[in-house]
């Protein structure tokens, strides 16, 4: 078929027909492509690649490979056809003037050298947050362990334990060295032996999150279990259908109970165990027992056993308050909903919000203050956001696409007002409809 023979020509039609677990075909620069096989063997995860079958995948391929030239040799034999003549190079009507407008300014980011990271800058911050966990310890070992010093040294291993999670972000969107391979070792290293999580559990949930945010069923990160009803569609159909887990109206208030100090500590660690276990991620299991081995051999000198444990807990219980609503100001008062087939860009500006630039607000969100650019553009490494900030701010202008920035503290009163809008959402429809 490949060999100089002409090929198969499809319309958008036949391809949406293809979207089905056990039938899965999709576009990249109008070649149709047969991925049912490939997906379970797609080093992103099979998820992420099947949430674009039946669709054109062309600005998600671009965004998410470092190396488009040597991904596209797994490709060609997946190749089965091309669209017709007569089909537009994008499927759903979306605006092929903006793609266009988008393209460019990727070709420009990728001419001005934007995607290349300077290594001194995460050298230094690896420095930054080993310095931190040697600091902790050595505040012990000088000055004992007293309720006091034990509590500084908890808030300098949760300051590490953040840090060290937005720098593994940083080696999972594989943004800090030239070949995907060695940001995947350093990735192991920083999120195993630093933080004693694992690198594929990370990967396979926070790209699906990257290639569809905000879209029911597509993001983990909005898949709530029932404890909570997001966005303004949602508490409708859990109204509508009289369904009650939690008393909804009241998430706004519950929600400090169990977000911010339950996710990183109960929930997340639940996830991680359980998935290296179910996927027998033998690997990435040596990896997090790394972390743990050194933390219990650093801190039981001093407490025990069970007081290590206890520590531990407690340093997650604070870090998690932080990386909570440092993520969640950036999506969660924004616009959820099912699968709406938008381009890239603007899928991507519905879901996301900025907060404002200062070194602060840099070094606290490991500069997801810059989310947008971050979204666009997810393997450039992040000294580089602002650079390409009033690039993109000018591209939305042009296109009316909302551009919106925040201040800090208006990022996360809004995740707050965004659920007690939904809890009311649904009381409303749970009584009225």
């Amino acid at each position: 078929l490949n060999n100089g023979a002409s090929l198969a020509v499809y319309t958008w039609e036949e391809v949406q027909r293809h979207s089905h677990r056990g039938d899965q075909w999709l576009v990249i620069d109008r070649k149709v492509y047969n991925i049912t096989q490939w997906a379970k063997r797609h080093p992103g995860g099979i998820r992420v690649i099947s949430h674009f079958a039946g669709e054109d995948a062309t600005e998600a391929f671009s965004a998410f490979h470092l190396d488009a030239n040597f991904v596209r040799k797994f490709l060609k034999p997946l190749l089965i056809g091309e669209l017709a003549p007569t089909e537009p190079s994008q499927d759903h009507g979306k605006n092929a003037a903006l793609v266009q407008d988008f393209q460019a300014l990727r070709d420009h980011v990728e001419r001005e050298g934007l995607l290349r990271a300077r290594l001194l800058f995460f050298s230094l911050y690896l420095g930054h947050i080993l310095l931190l966990e040697a600091l902790a310890l050595g505040l012990l070992w000088v000055w004992g362990t007293s309720w006091s010093l034990t509590l500084l040294c908890s808030l300098m291993l949760a300051t590490s334990q953040a840090q060290a999670g937005w720098l593994q972000h940083d080696y999972g969107h594989l943004s800090v060295c030239k070949k995907s391979s060695w940001n995947h070792k350093l990735h192991k290293f920083v999120i195993g032996h630093l933080k004693g999580a694992s690198a594929n559990w990370w990967n396979h949930r926070h790209f699906q999150h990257h290639a569809k945010p905000n879209v029911f069923r597509k993001d983990p990160d909005i898949n709530s279990l029932h404890v909570f009803v997001l966005g303004d569609t949602q508490p409708v159909e859990y109204g509508i259908k009289k369904l009650k887990y939690m008393p909804y109206h009241h998430q706004h208030q519950y929600f400090f109970l169990i977000g911010p100090p339950l996710i990183v500590p109960v929930f997340f660690n639940i996830q991680i165990f359980r998935t290296m276990f179910s996927q027998r991620d033998w690997v990435d299991l040596a990896w997090s027992m790394s972390f743990y081995l050194r933390f219990f051999c650093c801190y039981y000198p001093f407490f025990g056993f069970f007081g290590s444990v206890a520590l531990i807990s407690f340093v997650r219980f604070l870090e998690s308050h932080w990386f909570v609503w440092v993520t969640q100001m950036n999506h969660l008062p924004m616009e959820m909903d099912h699968e709406r087939h938008q381009d890239w860009l603007t899928m991507q500006l519905s879901a996301t919000c900025n907060i404002e630039q200062s070194t602060f607000n840099d070094w606290f969100s490991g500069h997801l203050n810059f989310q947008i650019e971050h979204h666009l553009f997810p393997t450039m490494p992040r000294h580089n956001y602002h650079l390409v900030a009033p690039l993109v701010r000018a591209l939305c202008e042009k296109h009316g696409v909302p551009y919106q920035v925040k201040t800090l503290k208006k990022g996360m009163t809004d995740v707050v007002r965004s659920l007690k809008k939904s809890g009311d959402l649904w009381l409303d429809a749970y009584l009225h409809k």
